[in-house]
């Protein structure tokens, strides 16, 4: 299995920006499908976005599209979500997860980081 571990979340403005970052441990993170989820106060962990191993494909929630951006860096064990237009209903505590299928189910993901909060304010 490989280690996660968040970074990048905050306090921000409606509108504003934040870029997440997830550092993997292991040699084998090329192999892994990553995937961003979200889990609100008294919700559900949600699906937010995912991308194979190489890149080559990513898939969005329809409440994110066109304002995050997921992308990875094989040589760097990393992946990001850049996040912006960011909307009060974000609020959220991100996680990032590896799994070896392309899915949205959080089932499928074997690995999960601790998480980072992400506060939007009105």
């Amino acid at each position: 299995q490989v280690q996660l571990v968040e970074s990048g979340g905050g306090l921000v403005q409606a509108g504003g920006s934040l870029r997440l970052s997830c550092a993997a441990s292991g040699r084998t993170f090329s192999a892994y499908v990553m995937g961003w989820f979200r889990q609100a106060p008294g919700k559900e962990r949600e699906f937010v976005s995912t991308i194979t191993s190489s890149g080559s494909i990513t898939n969005y929630a329809d409440s994110v599209k066109g304002r995050f951006t997921i992308s990875r860096d094989n040589a760097k064990n990393a992946v990001y979500l850049q996040m912006n237009s960011l909307k009060p209903e974000d609020t959220a505590v991100y996680y990032c997860a590896a799994s070896k299928f392309y899915g949205h189910n959080p089932a499928a993901y074997a690995s999960w980081g601790q998480g980072t909060q992400v506060t939007v304010s009105s």
